[in-house]
C-alpha cells in the first residue's frame, strides 16, 4: 500500500530512515482512510445497496441489456459475489484514496500522510463521499473520472508513466459504467478545449490529447462491453425514455396530448384522464402508461412526440431544459435508500440465494435507519459553502496568489458539476443523488486550497 500511495514521489535516493518513517505513516494513514470510506458499509454489516443495484447485477446474470443499467458495472458486481460484495466496495474506496493522495501530491501537498488522512476524515464527516464509496452503485466513478481528467489535463508532468495509464483506465471504465458519466466526461473535454483558447480566462496550460483519447476509448468500450456481456452490440438503452420522463414531468407531453387527442394513432391518448406528472412514477410504477405500453421505449410514438413537441413548443422546451439544469445544479442532498429497495431485495432472493440471509441481516434491511436528514444538516451547508469558495477562489486567484495547478483543479470540478447538472437535469430530471455524487469534490478542493495557504502562507506563491 505504501508504494502505491507514494507513487511517483520521492525515490530511494532519500535516506532509508525517511523511507521507513514515511512507509509506516502511509501504512497507518492509508488503512485509516480506507476504513473511513468503508465505514457506512462496515456499520451496516454489508455493502450499501440502492433500488437500482439489482438492475445492474441482473445484466450479466440474465445476459440482457436493461434501461439505464450498465452491463459492465453489473459484471463488476458479479465478480464480487464470492466476497459478499466487499471486494467491490474495497476497490471503490481504494481507488478514491489513491486519487485523493495523487491529487494532493500533484498540487504540492504530497508526502504528508496525516494531511491526507485529515482531508479524508473531513470528507467522511461532512460529505457524501463514504456513502457512495461504500455503495454497490457506479456513482462514485463520476468523482473518480473528474479527478482523473484533471490530473491528465493539467498535471500530466507530475505523474509517473504508470499513473497516467491507471488514470486513463479509470476514465475508460467509468464511461460504459454509466452513460451520464460518459456525457459528463465528454462535456468536460469539450469545455476545456474551448476555454483554453479564451485568453482572458488565462487558464493554465492543458494537455488534452491523452485525456481525450481515454474518453474516446471509453465511448468505444460502451457497445463493446455490452456485446461481450450480453451479446448485444449497442449502447446501454434508456436515454430516450429518461428524456421523455422529464418531458412528462414538465407538462410538455400533457400539453401535446391535450392539443392532439382524441387521435386513434396516438396510444397515449387512452391515458389522458389521469396522466402522470412525475418522471419517476412514469418510468418505474407498474401502473404508469410507460409500463403498460411495454413497447413504448424507443418506439416511433415516443420519438414522434419528442420531436413534434420541440417543433410546436420550442420556448417551453428551452425554458424547461434550462430550469431543469439549474435545479439540478442546486439539488445535492445526500440520499441513503433504506425503504425503497424492493427490486434489489427481490433480485438477491432470486439470483443470489446463498447470500440472501446475510444480506437481509444487514441493518439496511433488518433495521432501516433514516439517517439522510441528519447527514444533510452538515452535508448541505458544507457543500454549498465549498462551491461558493471555489467560485470566489477563481475570481480572486491573482489577489490570493493561487497557483495555476489549483486554478485548473477548481475549473475542472466546476465544469464537472455544471456538465453533470446539464446532462442529468435535461436528459433525465433533477434528483439530489445525481449531484451529490460529485459535490464532495468541491469540499476536497476547498480543503486542499486551505491546506496550501496554511503551509505556504509565509512563502511567495509559485506557479
Amino acid at each position: 500500500m505504501t508504494d502505491f500511495l507514494l507513487g511517483g514521489g520521492r525515490t530511494s535516493m532519500q535516506a532509508p530512515d525517511w523511507r521507513l518513517r514515511q512507509s509506516a505513516a502511509w501504512a497507518l494513514s492509508g488503512s485509516a482512510m480506507m476504513l473511513m470510506l468503508l465505514a457506512p458499509a462496515i456499520l451496516n454489516g454489508f455493502p450499501l445497496i440502492f433500488p437500482d443495484t439489482g438492475g445492474y447485477l441482473d445484466r450479466p446474470i440474465l445476459g440482457t441489456l436493461g434501461m439505464g443499467r450498465s452491463a459492465l458495472y453489473g459484471a463488476f458486481l458479479y465478480l464480487g459475489i464470492p466476497s459478499s460484495f466487499w471486494l467491490n466496495v474495497i476497490i471503490q474506496s481504494a481507488m478514491m484514496v489513491w486519487l485523493i493522495v495523487l491529487t494532493l501530491r500533484a498540487h504540492g501537498l504530497g508526502h504528508r500522510p496525516w494531511l491526507a488522512l485529515g482531508i479524508v476524515t473531513l470528507l467522511t464527516v461532512t460529505t457524501s463521499a463514504p456513502w457512495f464509496a461504500a455503495q454497490l452503485m457506479p456513482d462514485i466513478l463520476f468523482a473518480a473520472a473528474a479527478l482523473a481528467l484533471h490530473l491528465l489535463t493539467f498535471r500530466d508532468d507530475a505523474l509517473a508513466r504508470w499513473e497516467r495509464w491507471a488514470l486513463a483506465g479509470v476514465i475508460v471504465v467509468t464511461m460504459p459504467s454509466h452513460m451520464a458519466a460518459a456525457g459528463m466526461c465528454v462535456g468536460i473535454i469539450l469545455a476545456l478545449a474551448l476555454l483554453r483558447h479564451i485568453k482572458r480566462l488565462a487558464l493554465p496550460p492543458t494537455r488534452l490529447t491523452f485525456a481525450a483519447g481515454a474518453v474516446a476509448a471509453g465511448i468505444a468500450l460502451c457497445p463493446v462491453s455490452n456485446y461481450a456481456i450480453t451479446g448485444q452490440f449497442a449502447l446501454t438503452p434508456g436515454g430516450s425514455a429518461f428524456l421523455f420522463g422529464r418531458l412528462v414531468e414538465d407538462g410538455i407531453v400533457k400539453r401535446y396530448l391535450d392539443d392532439k387527442c382524441p387521435d386513434p394513432s396516438i396510444k397515449l391518448c387512452a391515458f389522458t384522464e389521469n396522466f402522470p406528472t412525475d418522471a419517476d412514477w412514469w418510468l418505474w410504477d407498474g401502473n404508469s402508461p410507460f409500463r403498460k405500453l411495454k413497447d413504448f421505449e424507443g418506439s416511433a410514438e415516443e420519438k414522434r412526440i419528442t420531436l413534434e413537441t420541440m417543433r410546436l413548443y420550442p420556448l417551453m422546451h428551452l425554458s424547461a431544459a434550462l430550469r431543469a439544469a439549474v435545479e439540478q445544479l442546486a439539488k445535492f442532498k445526500t440520499e441513503v435508500s433504506v425503504q425503497y429497495n424492493a427490486p434489489t431485495i427481490a433480485m438477491f432472493k432470486d439470483h443470489v440465494p446463498a447470500l440472501y440471509p446475510r444480506f437481509m441481516a444487514a441493518r439496511q434491511q433488518a433495521a432501516p435507519f433514516d439517517i439522510a436528514k441528519s447527514l444533510n444538516l452538515v452535508h448541505l451547508p458544507v457543500a454549498a459553502l465549498a462551491m461558493v469558495c471555489l467560485a470566489a477562489a477563481l475570481l480572486l486567484r491573482r489577489k490570493l496568489g493561487l497557483p495555476d495547478a489549483f486554478t485548473g483543479l477548481a475549473v475542472t470540478v466546476l465544469l464537472a458539476l455544471a456538465a453533470n447538472a446539464a446532462i442529468c437535469g435535461v436528459f433525465s430530471h433533477a434528483v439530489d443523488r445525481y449531484q451529490s455524487r460529485l459535490v464532495f469534490l468541491a469540499v476536497l478542493v476547498t480543503a486542499m486550497m486551505a491546506a496550501w495557504f496554511a503551509i505556504h502562507r509565509r512563502r511567495p506563491a509559485t506557479n
